[in-house]
């Protein structure tokens, strides 16, 4: 065998191993994923192809909640998952501390109440705060300022679209 035609088997064995190298997702590479997410009753609480807008983020930043997260390492680009996650997983237990009973006066005096309706607006330090409104009474509402989802089981079919390149910077 000449060299010439050995290096050439080389060579296209090693085109070959590329192609077929499948990348597996890991902390710190940006993904594109399309998901659903619904209740255990079959609820869809949450669709990015409803929207018809994939999502984007960086794998281990915290962006996500934890088990829609860690549900994506060592998948491939094409794969289709389906997870369930317990609440520790997701927006965690529902926390009594987080439901408060605040004074009417407190909002507008022409406030359309409605229980189970979103309400936002600033706590002491000036953030914004989102609450859910558990109960009017004559004097007070008991506001929820727990996550809507906190509490329960959530179920996701992932699709992971793409994994972005990363090329580092020679200094």
């Amino acid at each position: 065998m000449s060299e010439k035609t050995e290096n050439k088997k080389t060579k296209s064995k090693k085109v070959k191993n590329k192609k077929t190298k499948i990348k597996k997702v890991e902390n710190g590479q940006t993904v594109n994923v399309h998901y659903v997410g619904t209740l255990d009753d079959g609820t869809e609480f949450d669709s990015s192809r409803s929207r018809e807008e994939s999502i984007s983020f960086e794998v281990g930043s915290g962006q996500l909640i934890p088990g829609f997260d860690a549900a994506l390492h060592g998948m491939a680009v094409g794969e289709v998952k389906k997870i369930k996650l317990e609440p520790n997983e997701a927006y965690g237990q529902i926390r009594s501390e987080h439901v408060q009973s605040v004074p009417i006066q407190a909002f507008p005096p022409d406030f359309a109440f409605q229980e189970g309706a979103m309400v936002q607006g600033q706590n002491p330090e000036g953030h914004s705060v989102t609450a859910t409104i558990d109960s009017v009474g004559e004097e007070s509402v008991v506001l929820n300022f727990n996550h809507p989802l906190a509490g329960k089981t959530l179920n996701f079919e992932i699709e992971l679209l793409g994994v972005e390149e990363q090329v580092l910077e020679k200094k």
